[in-house]
């Protein structure tokens, strides 16, 4: 893992040494700049393959191509061992120099071959383009800007360090924030820059100054010719899952596991061990409120696969700890599991250098209970259109909004906490002054959302759900909480879940066939025999985190802090609003905690960038 940006044709080329530096955190290893006329990239580098051979930016042979390169490719031998039998010579053992070489001679066409988690971009000298693209599931970060030139990074962090970079926050990335509680691609927090999609790729010509974005990949509609029993989808995951874990055990550093006590960690640490995997190091946290501690399921799997097992406790993770994590973020993420992934990373580091981690699981399982609520399961009701012109009116309460709702539009009402409903709780009005409302355009909250279930089919039943989740919830929330949060403190995490054979085959199993059982009836059969029945048959727990204990306990003043400065941190906010959300978490008035916690993180953030408090 590593950190990437570049310039080109851009005035603030000759300030990324000092830009570089913002992701020194990301690429502990080494730094390093090449410089090609108008032309600059930059590269902070974590080693991990080939950890003396694998420097970048790397130079094609010919000094044509130069590429900088954040990610792993797991099939890189098989790769290599095709691209030798071409007749290319290699003269280091890395990926990084396979991706190169596989450029030159495949062009594009290299993309569909990668399995990986990848952002990289590779600058041709004769042709005067860079040509960048992004992994299938936004699994790596990519942001750009076009407002001198081209600039990309990594992150938002090392555009905060080019001077004069504008800093004005992005309105709709705002609103999608407080919907979602994340902003979600391609908008970025700030205005004048962009996220790459995920399976997007990005082409610009310096000579014409023209920027090209195409997606190289879609997710496949379900298949009918897929496994048809259970016995088959597992015969199926099983080979996919170990073949995922064998290619993503390759590294030349010390590497472990997370390990929740959960099926997907557990299932995780199974594969490793049945790989060979040496000395297995596992990671867990310790809980000590009940109904959110999961240490012992965790210890359980442990000692079964004979892992050097260690773990942290979750009450030290105090204010110092969030305000700590919070500043760690180039962009704001509402997760409250991303607080206590970021402390669990700092003891994973530790001892190793890379972490397997199991995200993916529930996604492309059918481990959210939602998956089996499609929308044909809320048809209208007669009466709902005539109540919901009454709500609009003014005639019946704002309260009665979400049962005049059906179908989709229902399903999205409960997936959002602040959305385009005026005169009811998650009405986004009541949180913004009128200037930012007018700006976010609250009527186009769930216009990606739509827009995205659309092209998977436009009916939302249990297999589109769990599709729309790929690139919204899973590469916008999930995997951001694990990049930023494990790349803080230099650890590579990787996602077998995420594995091209995982994802192929977990794709073409039926939605009714993931949920029987209640939900991820594929992987508790491939639990079944390996695994004790503790684990796989047991209530769905997920990473929750006790925001109530912590709003109340070890938080407070540093909540109460951060909303009593709510109209300098956040000028846009209504300050008032606000201040009561957080009033009533703390005295058990029925506010919800996730959007107290939304806000808290945002005041956070805007007190770690004071320069980025105006909308655009």
């Amino acid at each position: 893992m590593c950190g990437i940006l570049g310039a080109i044709n851009s005035r603030w080329g000759d300030h990324l040494e000092g830009a570089l530096a913002s992701l020194a955190h990301r690429g502990p290893d080494a730094r390093a700049i090449h410089r090609d006329g108008e032309t600059t990239l930059g590269h902070a580098r974590l080693a991990v393959i080939d950890l003396e051979g694998g420097a970048q930016p790397m130079l094609s042979g010919d000094g044509r191509f130069a590429l900088v390169f954040n990610g792993e490719i797991y099939n890189f031998q098989q790769l290599r061992a095709e691209l030798t039998s071409l007749g290319h010579p290699f003269t280091t053992r890395s990926d990084s120099e396979v991706l190169l070489i596989g450029y030159q001679t495949w062009g594009e066409a290299l993309l569909p071959r990668l399995d990986g988690i990848f952002a990289f971009a590779i600058w041709d000298k004769l042709n005067k383009t860079l040509f960048a693209a992004r992994d299938r599931l936004g699994i790596k970060p990519f942001f750009y800007s076009t407002t001198s030139g081209l600039l990309f990074a990594s992150t938002l962090a090392p555009f905060f360090e080019l001077p004069g970079f504008p800093t004005r926050l992005s309105a709709t990335a705002l609103r999608d924030y407080l919907a979602f509680q994340t902003p979600l691609a391609p908008d970025a927090f700030l205005a004048d820059c962009r996220q790459l999609p995920p399976a997007h790729r990005l082409r610009y010509d310096a000579n014409r100054h023209t920027l090209d974005l195409e997606r190289y990949w879609s997710i496949p509609r379900p298949d009918q010719d897929g496994p048809q029993t259970l016995a088959d989808s597992i015969t199926l995951a099983d080979a996919a899952l170990k073949e995922s874990v064998a290619r993503q055990l390759v590294a030349d550093v010390p590497l472990g596991a997370f390990l929740s006590g959960g099926i997907d960690s557990s299932l995780i640490v199974r594969y490793m061990a049945e790989a060979g995997a040496k000395r297995m190091r596992c990671f867990s946290l310790k809980f000590t409120q009940e109904g959110f501690d999961e240490s012992a399921h965790a210890r359980q799997v442990a000692r079964l696969f004979d892992c050097e097992h260690h773990e942290l406790p979750a009450p030290s993770i105090d204010a110092t700890a969030f305000l700590a994590a919070i500043h760690d973020l180039d962009q704001p993420l509402a997760d409250p599991s991303y607080i206590m992934t970021h402390a669990l990373s700092a003891l994973t580091r530790a001892h190793v250098t890379v972490a397997l981690s199991g995200d993916g699981g529930d996604e492309l399982f059918g481990g959210y209970p939602r998956y089996a609520d499609p929308q044909s399961a809320h048809p209208e009701r007669f009466w709902q259109r005539w109540a919901r012109l009454g709500v609009t009116h003014g005639i019946l309460p704002g309260a009665l909004t979400r049962r005049t709702l059906h179908g989709r539009e229902l399903l999205a009402y409960r997936r959002v906490e602040l959305g385009p409903w005026p005169r009811c709780r998650k009405g986004m009005n009541r949180y913004l002054q009128p200037e930012a409302l007018a700006a976010c355009a609250v009527d186009e909250t769930l216009a990606r959302w739509h827009a995205l279930v659309d092209e998977l089919g436009g009916e939302l039943d249990s297999a589109t759900q769990m599709r729309a989740d790929l690139w919204s919830y899973l590469s916008e929330n999930c995997l951001v909480k694990t990049d930023r949060a494990s790349m803080a403190h230099g650890l590579e995490a990787r996602v077998p879940m995420l594995g091209n054979p995982v994802v192929e085959a977990a794709l073409a199993i039926p939605a009714a066939i993931h949920l029987g059982q209640g939900g991820k009836a594929v992987l508790k059969g491939m639990c079944r025999d390996v695994l004790p029945e503790s684990i796989w048959n047991r209530p769905k727990h997920g990473f929750s985190v006790p925001l109530r204990h912590l709003f109340q306990g070890s938080w407070r003043a540093t909540g109460e802090r951060l909303f009593a400065d709510c109209e300098h941190l956040a000028p846009f906010l209504n300050a008032g609003a606000a201040r009561e959300q957080w009033r009533r978490c703390l005295d058990d008035r029925g506010g919800s905690r996730r959007l107290t916690y939304t806000l808290l993180v945002l005041l956070a953030w805007l007190e770690r960038h004071p320069g980025a408090r105006e909308l655009a």
